[in-house]
């Protein structure tokens, strides 16, 4: 059996309600958002109520499936994680943890990272997060959980700003000054730890359109000394980053992304240290759910001269996955949205071609693509957003199913071979499609 884990090590719901009954304003939200709702909480201005949605969407293109449960999954998994990284107690063994899995000498070769630990180990971290809302009580449970998981939890409000769009001849800018001299405001960046390379990373793509003098650059720049290859651990963990409000995440320099940042360069690199740390937490409860992450983002805001961790950190924003041996050959399987990015790519190729000719098109416009995709499929040109097949959407279900059982600590739900038997169904779906060459190129391991 594997060791599943939540606040009470294996008993389920540990109530800790701070017996606040939690009022907001169902009908109008303040942000409606493709995967969550946020809404105003009454008589308090600071704060806000998340509602996670079952919807999903990959390759920025909305909403455009729906998964039953994977709602109060995630929420709880959020809960869980946030929880954990503010309480003090949870970092405990966390130094050893670390050395166990990367080696003696990590923490001696990073210094700042151990002396950050030291402070963390003392402290924890801080985040936007308020606690879960109970189901049936809504009361606000700010550990532990309610008697009934649900899909709010309640969240501290920081400001979102925007950089300005600017032209330059054919050139479309992005002006980020507004953010210094600011403060609660969200760090216009998403910042990417990565343990592993995966068959379908950004940077494992980014790395390969290289010329051999821009691959060599580029590794030098992620910290790596080896050549990137799917399925690859690395030695240390590396973070990259992305931009966060320009209409489509780019990624960018670590010197870039200081410079956008607005917070100045010490913030800067305290924040990506914090974002390792809080990784390895991350890493660990995956770990004793049996599962293996890959890699996951951050979002980060300035409050004052300190870091928060904000936005949505579910299993929807990190790649954990199981191996599993299906007819002589073992494949990688995900338990996160990848698998529906996956399912998109190997049985609607011809829609997944469409999205990325229309992102091509929009690279040289100020017009969002998706825009460009729905004129094209009203004329006719692209084919329509397509319907997930009901087989390969229950076992996304049941894998939901799988995350919510172990983030509320229940080993007696799932067993660990009730885990591979969903996993080797999915493989074999995936090895039943028109694109079953291109599935094992991506996710067999040999």
């Amino acid at each position: 059996m594997p060791v599943f884990w939540g606040f009470d090590k294996g008993k389920g719901k540990n109530k800790m309600s701070n017996n606040r009954k939690v009022e907001f304003d169902r009908v109008n939200p303040y942000y409606n958002g493709s995967v969550q709702k946020l809404f105003s909480v009454t008589g308090d201005p600071g704060s806000l109520v998340s509602e996670t949605s079952m919807g999903g969407s990959v390759f920025d293109v909305g909403t455009i499936f729906d998964i039953i449960g994977s709602d109060t999954a995630r929420a709880g998994f959020r809960h869980l994680v946030y929880t954990s990284l503010m309480d003090p107690a949870e970092w405990t063994g966390m130094e050893t943890y670390i050395t166990e899995r990367w080696g003696e000498d990590y923490l001696e070769s990073q210094p700042r990272i151990k002396e950050v630990l030291k402070e963390v180990m003392a402290s924890g971290l801080r985040t936007h997060h308020l606690g879960m809302i109970g189901a049936d009580d809504e009361k606000l449970y700010a550990k532990g959980f309610p008697n009934e998981l649900s899909n709010l939890t309640m969240i501290k409000k920081y400001n979102i700003l925007k950089p300005d769009p600017v032209t330059f001849m054919k050139s479309h800018l992005y002006d980020y000054e507004k953010y210094y001299g600011n403060d609660q405001f969200v760090i216009p960046l998403e910042q990417i730890v990565r343990f592993g390379v995966t068959s379908g990373s950004s940077i494992l793509r980014k790395y390969n359109a290289q010329s051999e003098a821009g691959k060599k650059a580029y590794l030098l720049e992620l910290g790596v000394d080896d050549e990137l290859i799917p399925w690859q651990t690395f030695a240390s963990p590396l973070i990259d980053l992305t931009t966060k409000y320009e209409p489509e995440d780019r990624n960018i320099s670590r010197q870039e992304a200081l410079l956008i940042s607005g917070i100045g360069g010490k913030m800067f690199s305290e924040s990506l240290v914090r974002a390792i740390l809080a990784s390895f937490m991350v890493h660990r409860i995956f770990d004793r759910m049996g599962l293996n992450l890959w890699d996951l983002k951050w979002e980060i805001a300035k409050d004052g001269d300190d870091l928060v961790f904000v936005d949505t950190l579910d299993t929807d924003s990190v790649r954990a996955t199981l191996t599993v041996e299906v007819d002589g050959r073992n494949y990688i399987v995900n338990f996160n949205k990848q698998a529906m990015r996956d399912y998109y790519k190997l049985v609607h190729d011809d829609w997944y071609e469409a999205v990325n000719n229309t992102k091509k098109e929009a690279a040289g416009t100020s017009e969002a693509f998706t825009e460009i995709l729905k004129r094209g499929q009203a004329q006719g040109l692209y084919p329509n957003t397509p319907v997930v097949d009901t087989s390969f959407m229950d076992i996304q279900v049941e894998k939901y199913e799988v995350i919510k059982n172990a983030v509320l600590g229940d080993s007696t739900k799932t067993s660990k071979q009730e885990i591979a038997d969903i996993s080797r169904r999915e493989v074999e779906y995936f090895l039943s499609t028109k694109n079953k060459a291109l599935y094992q190129k991506l996710n067999a391991i040999d």
